[in-house]
Parts: C-alpha cells; sequence; structure tokens
C-alpha cells in the first residue's frame, strides 16, 4: 500500500492510512466469522457492534466508540469493531482513524468497505495518490459498488482531474440514476470544467427526481448569477416550508435563497436568510480555548527559537504557502500564481496540519515546549523531506508548489522550522468584507468561528494578532497580498507577486481565468472570470445587519 504517513509515527499502522466508512445504504457489512471458540462470544460481539452501528449512524460517537472498546477489550483484532473505531474517530483524529482502517484491513483485507473508507480518509488528507489506489482496490472486489465510484470521482474532482471523474459518475448513474452522490457529483466534476449548463440540467432533474433536493438547489444557484428572480426562488422558499425538513437541508436551502437575493440586490431578506443557515447548523465556538491556542503560539515561536534551530529542515525553495482568513483572495491569488508556466497550484493540501497535529501542536493542548521538543534536526529534515516528495507526487518538475490552505496561518512557525527557505504569502482583505463574505457561505464544523457575527469578529482579531506576531519574528519575509491592491491595479501586484516568488514574468499571469484546471473551493464561479471590483466594499449592503460583527472588530473594522 501506498504510506505517505510521516516515518515518525507510520510505524503505527499495520497496512495503510484510513477513510470514511460507508456501508451500503440497507445495511453494514456482515461481520466476518471469528475464529474463536465461543460462538457466543462472537453473537455477543455482533450484538453489541449493531448497536454501535446505529450509535454512529445517530452521530452518538461516544456511545459508539465505547461499545467497540468493550468488543476490542475481549476479540482485540476484530475487524468490524476496527472499522467503527475509524469512521468514530474521523474528522476529530485522523491519525487514529487511518490507524484502525488499516488494521481492519489487515484482519479482512477482501472487504471492499473497509478499503473504500481508507481511501475516502486519504482523499479527505489530501493523499492523492494511496486515496486512489484504495478505492480503485475497492473497485476491483466490486466493480459496481456505486459508493466507490463516486468516491474515486470525488478524489478526481478534488485534485484537479474532473475530466476523470465524469465517466466514473455516468457508471454509477447506469447502476442507479437516482443516487444523491452521482447526481450531484457528476454535476461538480461539470462545473469544475467550466460546463456549467450542461451541470444546471445534471441538478434541474435531481430535483425534479426528488434527490437529495437541498444540495441540488444549493449548487444550481452556484451555476450562474441571477439578474431577474428565477422560477427557482419561489421552489426553495416552498421547500423550506416542508415539514420534518433536516437541519442540513434547512441550512442549504437557507443558503441558496440567500445568494438569490443577494444577487437580486434584496439585501434584507437575503441575510435573513443566511442567519437562518448559520441557526440550522448550530456550531459552537469556544474563543477562549482560541485565544489561549494563539497566546501559546505566540510565547513558543519566538526569533530565538529560530536562531538556536539554524540548519534545521530542507532548504528547498519549491514550497509556496498562501495563507489568510478563508475568503480573503486566497484562490485568486493561486490561480495567479499557478498560471506561470513553472508554478503548480496544488490547491488545499492538509500535510501541514497533520503534521502539527501529529507531534501535539493543536488547539486543545496546554504546552507546546514539548511537541516542539520533539522537532530534532533530524526529524526536521526527515519531516521536510516526506513534505517534498508529497508536493513532488503532484508535480514532478515544477519550480514553485502552491499549498493554499488559509489556516496554515496558525502555522507559519512550524512550516519554517521544516522548509526555512519556503515564499509565505499572506493574503489580506477589508475585515468587514473578509468577514462578511465567510458568513454568506456554509463553513464545516471546522471553522465554528463562522456561526456568529460577534464569533467571527472576536476570532478575526485573533487572527490578525498572530499575523502580527509573524510579521515581527520575520520581518520582511512574508509577502503580504492584499486584495483590494490586487483589483484596483492586477499587473502592477502581480508582478509583485511573482517577483516575490523569484521568477521572471509571464504574461500568462494576467489570463489567470483562462488556466485549464479545476477549482472547488467556493469562489470556483468567480475564478472563471477576469478580476472584478463588486466585492469591494461590499458589507455596506448589509450595514444595518452586521453591528455585533462591526462591535466585535473593533479598531479592525475599517468603518
Amino acid at each position: 500500500m501506498n504510506n505517505r504517513l510521516p516515518p515518525a509515527w507510520s510505524k503505527h499502522l499495520k497496512s495503510g492510512p484510513a477513510p470514511k466508512p460507508r456501508w451500503p445504504q440497507a445495511s453494514p457489512p456482515q461481520p466476518s466469522v471469528q475464529k474463536s471458540n465461543s460462538l457466543a462470544r462472537a453473537r455477543a460481539d455482533d450484538a453489541l457492534l449493531m448497536k454501535a452501528y446505529e450509535h454512529q449512524q445517530a452521530k452518538r460517537l461516544s456511545e459508539a466508540q465505547d461499545l467497540c472498546l468493550q468488543v476490542l477489550a475481549r476479540t482485540p483484532n476484530h475487524p468490524l469493531a476496527l472499522y467503527i473505531m475509524g469512521t468514530v474517530c474521523l474528522g476529530y483524529d485522523d491519525e487514529a482513524a487511518l490507524r484502525y482502517f488499516g488494521r481492519a484491513i489487515a484482519e479482512d483485507p477482501n472487504n471492499p468497505y473497509y478499503h473504500l473508507s481508507l481511501g475516502e480518509a486519504y482523499g479527505k488528507l489530501s493523499e492523492y495518490s494511496a486515496a486512489i489506489n484504495h478505492i480503485q482496490y475497492a473497485l476491483e472486489l466490486q466493480p459496481d459498488l456505486i459508493e466507490a465510484l463516486c468516491a474515486l470521482g470525488r478524489v478526481y474532482t478534488q485534485f484537479d482531474k474532473p475530466d476523470l471523474a465524469l465517466p466514473l459518475y455516468e457508471k454509477a448513474l447506469k447502476v442507479n440514476r437516482d443516487h444523491p452522490k452521482a447526481r450531484i457529483g457528476i454535476a461538480g466534476a461539470l462545473t469544475g470544467l467550466g460546463r456549467m449548463d450542461e451541470a444546471a440540467s445534471y441538478l434541474k432533474e435531481a430535483i425534479e427526481r426528488r434527490v437529495d433536493v437541498a444540495a441540488a438547489y444549493y449548487d444550481l444557484v452556484q451555476t450562474r448569477k441571477f439578474a431577474e428572480e428565477p422560477a427557482e426562488l419561489q421552489s426553495i422558499l416552498r421547500e423550506l416550508n416542508s415539514p420534518g425538513l433536516k437541519p442540513e437541508a434547512r441550512a442549504s436551502l437557507n443558503y441558496a435563497a440567500g445568494k438569490v437575493e443577494n444577487d437580486l440586490k434584496r439585501f434584507a431578506e437575503a441575510f435573513g436568510h443566511f442567519k437562518k443557515a448559520k441557526q440550522a447548523e448550530g456550531y459552537k465556538f469556544d474563543i477562549d480555548q482560541y485565544r489561549r491556542f494563539v497566546d501559546l503560539t505566540i510565547e513558543t515561536f519566538t526569533p530565538e527559537l529560530f536562531a538556536a534551530r539554524s540548519g534545521y529542515g530542507n532548504p528547498s525553495e519549491a514550497p509556496v504557502f498562501v495563507v489568510g482568513m478563508p475568503r480573503s483572495g486566497t484562490t485568486l491569488t493561486e490561480q495567479i500564481c499557478a498560471s506561470h508556466p513553472v508554478v503548480h497550484g496544488a490547491g488545499e493540501l492538509s500535510k501541514l496540519r497533520r503534521v502539527a497535529n501529529a507531534i501535539g501542536l493543536q488547539p486543545s493542548a496546554s504546552d507546546f515546549n514539548k511537541p516542539i521538543a520533539t522537532i530534532t534536526k533530524d526529524l526536521s529534515r526527515t519531516l521536510a523531506e516526506e513534505h517534498l516528495s508529497y508536493l513532488r507526487e503532484r508535480a514532478p518538475t515544477a519550480q514553485r508548489i502552491v499549498d493554499k490552505m488559509p489556516h496554515n496561518f496558525e502555522l507559519i512557525g512550524l512550516l519554517t522550522l521544516l522548509f526555512p527557505n519556503a515564499r509565505i504569502i499572506h493574503c489580506r482583505r477589508d475585515a468587514i468584507d473578509n468577514c462578511v463574505s465567510c458568513y454568506v457561505l456554509p463553513f464545516s464544523s471546522a471553522h465554528s468561528y463562522n456561526t456568529d457575527l460577534q464569533a467571527l469578529g472576536l476570532y478575526y482579531r485573533e487572527y490578525d494578532r498572530l499575523m502580527r506576531h509573524w510579521n515581527e519574528v520575520f520581518p520582511g519575509r512574508i509577502f503580504e497580498n492584499r486584495y483590494e491592491t490586487l483589483v484596483e491595479d492586477q499587473e502592477a501586484q502581480s508582478r509583485r507577486l511573482i517577483d516575490y516568488l523569484g521568477l521572471p514574468w509571464d504574461d500568462a499571469c494576467l489570463r489567470f481565468f483562462d488556466r485549464e484546471g479545476a477549482v472547488t473551493t467556493p469562489s470556483r464561479w468567480q475564478v472563471r472570470q477576469p478580476i472584478y471590483k463588486s466585492s469591494v466594499k461590499r458589507w455596506k449592503n448589509y450595514e444595518s445587519e452586521i453591528q455585533p460583527l462591526v462591535e466585535a472588530l473593533g479598531d479592525l473594522a475599517d468603518t
């Protein structure tokens, strides 16, 4: 198996890394017969695991975990217990999930669901080759496994190969023309290829056939900008009045309605929908814990720490990290850089975050001295080599490879230990515009600061405090790319960007919107357009609705 976990902890894995478990619609895979003296014990295990599965499906994760641990205490390598443990860990401890899935495969190597889940987990962690290997193996075991066809399609779309995703989704639709992941997935692949009209027709058909209606409406309204009210708006509002609507569907429909109302310049109505979407999501954010994380980062990563560690890491100039708040122009910046013939845009990679989590640089940690002490000169070189080979897999010959993960702004200390010569581009945008642009979009629960306006403003202040610290520790090293400057004079700012990368200018960088390749972030519609100025001071449309945000931002709000 292609195991690309850093060597420092890959030894924990028996086989490969991890995925998101998916059982067929009706029932979980049947537990393999345990070679056990006691049939009774095997039956008791199976009964507990069926309960654990029900808990896991209902998101009662701690209950599911307790039951699995009971089974594993009795039957240490029960594959189904290991598998459910993997699904429970996924999302909050991905490394543990990888280990559990790997152990499940070691016990039951011909179970396609275990390989599928391992592949999906790899995909979630931007481990492109390993994801494809495992999902393809699941398809060798069961060629018409629709979940695997869709999962492989998703991986290809995510990794800039939507053309390879299309035939997989087409095959999945032949197996089941109403499978939601196939319907929504093929539209996503077409959108990634810029074929908006075809994507829209698949989504309209999904709505007619009542297939994942809320998600289909949300994706449909993203395929174009509305100058007059579309028939879909009334349909979306009717759907919102359906009895028994699940919170996730309620959120998607409200975001869809808000997007249309915003296009139509009916800002109060739009904002009302965005607020309802946030309420439906129901995420909670702990600003005190986050402040402690920023305090710890500032206390730990001092100029003295870096002076004592000169010669650490790898001197390569290939890595480029684009950081900043989401919606600050990171996608646009990456597209401009990646239009240069010797630059590859690798998208949002979670590799650095996984290294941070593995050594203990996490928001929940109480001390960073121990994690940092574990990074010896040798380990820094090993981790950097591992990271470079991971980047090279995407672009073997590129002179610069761009990792556009906005939240790596938290990890500038770590990335500098690994790559002292890496370029760091910090995208900054008007604070109120930036926050409003986040608020009106669905983010995952990992971005729970985006839940309400006050939390968002307070979070932004912490981001700003941390970036000021990095600029003091590394004076003149981080290139600040202001969104407003880029919009005002695209060519001059693009030339500064390419110069900062240490490359000769190329006119292709002015026509970034013609670039081949997929865009899978929320900006996918915008980045296919030339630069436009309508997003500057856009927050004024919502002035009366966003006072809690303005107050929370304090002196950072440029009103």
